[in-house]
């Protein structure tokens, strides 16, 4: 059920183009709708952090929040694209000049003003005074954990960032990005600590999608783990196992389907509805699903991402995971009809022919339609944010899901594995239990690291996850390098043009950002 609305107050957060509007050939003063005036009740204020969570679903931009990071993730290799971003990013084509860096960093500091904006009303509301402050105080907790989503996920790409607290009014309230990788991370731990304080556990039907208490503690162990607080990483992961009841789907697809959005181990997520919106469909679902797919199926023709070989192999044949991350078959419209006057049904190959250009993973073209051998594909395309068989590509209805319990399990195993303190292979070996694996014992801390790091990349393929999860864990030049490896042999097996370098381990800062702010740096490797 999708009810969360995410208004956007145009008119508020455009005060400046209000101010700039002349006034003199009007008989009546205008009453203008401002920050200031706005804001004046705790449901008005409620209705100013649901233009909070916009930055988090489509939001107002072609390139949105979640797709950039779709493109972020060509870097690591495991999945590539013939479009000019994806392509860029896997071929090591990284500048502070590019589109979805560019778009990634507006998106999310124009949703960190509005969270201080409301942040800031919120102290003043209930310093007057207003009536209904237990709603004040929620919003409060709802903007600061966003606001902490938001910075957590610009320090994991771009390390040094910067951080202010406060509504950026003017020129003069630019921040400085000098130490900016610990403010952002000191302050994330506080806002989400302060934030599970007071979020609800759950909510009611009409404000489902909202962030709860178990949200803002899932994000706190990543922040945790990001900050090296190993300790404090483990013991609010088993809080969460121990006190919420929240438990792992036995079918791991459930994390995607949208018969389970908002339930079980789902613990937030965008509200996703291209029904209600055509374009929210376009970045997510249009992008990754096969280009010869009919198109009354779902089909569209962009295919502009998908898995490569290599990785779909990676995964054990047993591994219950895959009917949850892969599509397996799908009629083709690349060969016309076969025998019986219908599309014949093609099917996944990890031994078919396999490059990385755009049709280098689809059924030839040469096939015979009515040959079952011939009817194989090798691209790994994604299941998880497509839905093969509804009757429009712009109609799919799946959510975007940001964190899920599974990815706390893992955390308390490396937690618990790089303190040296707990069960390090009791939230490895949950995931590992669902996904119809052997479970681990005997590693040392070494192997076990490795090992939760191979989880993490099975597990969360096509999530945005890989990438700055390996780069969390590397170091250019370093031991281990997780992420150094990787891209290495996705260099090696496909021939890439490209050399390892230490900007694999970090995004430019945007260009833009530099030229207009004098206190920002821009990142010494670029």
């Amino acid at each position: 059920m999708k009810t969360l609305k995410s208004t956007r107050f145009n008119l508020v957060w455009g005060l400046a183009f209000l101010l700039a509007m002349g006034c003199t050939d009007l008989e009546e003063n205008p009453d203008f709708t401002t920050q200031g005036n706005f804001f004046n009740t705790a449901e008005q204020l409620e209705l100013g952090v649901n233009a909070v969570y916009d930055g988090i679903g489509y939001g107002t931009q072609w390139f949105n929040h979640f797709y950039n990071r779709y493109v972020f993730e060509s870097r690591v290799g495991y999945q590539v694209g013939w479009e000019k971003g994806p392509l860029d990013f896997q071929n090591g084509n990284v500048n502070p000049n590019d589109d979805y860096i560019n778009a990634y960093w507006t998106i999310s500091y124009d949703h960190i003003n509005r969270a201080n904006s409301i942040i800031q009303k919120a102290d003043e509301l209930k310093e007057e005074g207003v009536p209904n402050a237990a709603l004040v105080d929620r919003v409060k907790a709802e903007a600061m954990f966003l606001r902490a989503f938001y910075y957590f996920n610009l320090v994991r790409y771009f390390d040094d960032i910067p951080v202010t607290t406060t509504r950026t009014e003017s020129d003069q309230d630019l921040p400085s990005n000098e130490n900016g990788k610990q403010i952002a991370l000191d302050l994330i731990i506080s806002d989400l600590t302060m934030a599970a304080s007071v979020l609800p556990e759950s909510y009611d039907g009409a404000n489902t999608g909202r962030a709860t208490k178990w949200a803002a503690l899932a994000l706190l162990v990543k922040g945790y783990l990001q900050a090296e607080q190993w300790d404090n990483a483990r013991t609010t992961a088993e809080t969460i196992v121990n006190e919420s009841g929240i438990t792992l789907f036995e079918n791991f697809a459930d994390n995607f389907a949208v018969a389970t959005e908002n339930t079980g181990e789902r613990l937030f997520e965008a509200q996703v509805s291209g029904g209600t919106n055509a374009s929210e469909a376009q970045n997510a679902h249009q992008h990754y699903v096969p280009g010869d797919l009919p198109n009354n199926l779902g089909g569209v023709g962009w295919h502009w991402l998908n898995g490569t070989q290599a990785y779909r192999n990676r995964f054990d044949p047993e591994d219950k995971r895959i009917q949850g991350t892969f599509i397996d078959e799908y009629p083709t419209t690349r060969l016309g009809t076969n025998a019986d006057g219908e599309l014949p049904m093609v099917k996944w190959s990890g031994d078919a022919p396999y490059n990385l250009s755009r049709f280098g993973g689809m059924v030839s073209a040469d096939a015979d339609p009515n040959n079952p051998e011939d009817l194989v594909f090798s691209n790994a395309w994604s299941a998880k944010y497509t839905e093969v068989g509804i009757e429009n590509a712009t109609l799919s209805e799946k959510n975007t899901v940001y964190l899920r319990l599974a990815d706390v399990l893992l955390g308390h195993s490396e937690a618990a594995n790089e303190s040296g303190t707990g069960d390090a292979f009791f939230g490895i070996n949950l995931v590992r239990e669902r996904a119809g694996l052997e479970p681990l014992a005997g590693l040392s801390q070494e192997e076990l690291r490795d090992a939760i790091v191979n989880e993490r990349i099975l597990e969360f393929g096509f999530e945005c996850e890989i990438y700055p999860e390996l780069k969390r864990k590397s170091t250019f030049g370093g031991s281990p390098d997780y992420l150094g490896d990787y891209i290495q042999e996705f260099i090696d097996t496909y021939n890439v043009d490209r050399t390892l370098s230490a900007r694999d381990y970090v995004l430019p800062i945007p260009l833009n950002e530099v030229l207009g702010n004098p206190n920002v740096t821009q990142n010494p490797l670029y």
